[in-house]
């Protein structure tokens, strides 16, 4: 199998992960369960992350695409930092309920734009 499947697999299925981890976290918070804080939840979602952001950067080296040059790709990093914020609002429980409601919303629509850039490569 090539350099290619494998990283492309690989960034496909821990981006999968973020999203039902980030869901799985905004669930638990929902139904007032927030010590999920105090579990391997916490950092899991970091790790995962962190594969995802090797992966992409892998798939920079082997394929012909650049951010900054592909349109949809400079899209998805851009949306991308924008899921990182609404993420962080999102979870954070100092911030207003309504905020938090409304950074989730935004985070998962960002995500759900960040999917559809990847598999339809639009400009």
């Amino acid at each position: 199998m090539s350099a290619y499947l494998v990283l492309k697999h690989l960034h496909m299925t821990v981006a999968y992960l973020t999203v039902v981890l980030l869901a799985l976290r905004l669930l638990l918070d929902a139904v007032g369960k927030p010590d999920w804080r105090q579990t391997p939840l916490r950092w899991i979602p970091h790790a995962n992350d962190t594969i995802l952001l090797v992966a992409a950067i892998g798939l920079l080296f082997v394929t012909p695409w650049m951010p900054f040059v592909h349109g949809w790709l400079t899209a998805k990093v851009f949306l991308l930092i924008g899921y990182i914020v609404a993420g962080v609002f999102a979870l954070k429980q100092t911030v207003s309920l309504p905020v938090r409601i409304a950074a989730s919303v935004l985070a998962l629509v960002q995500v759900t734009a960040i999917f559809h850039l990847a598999t339809a490569k639009p400009f």
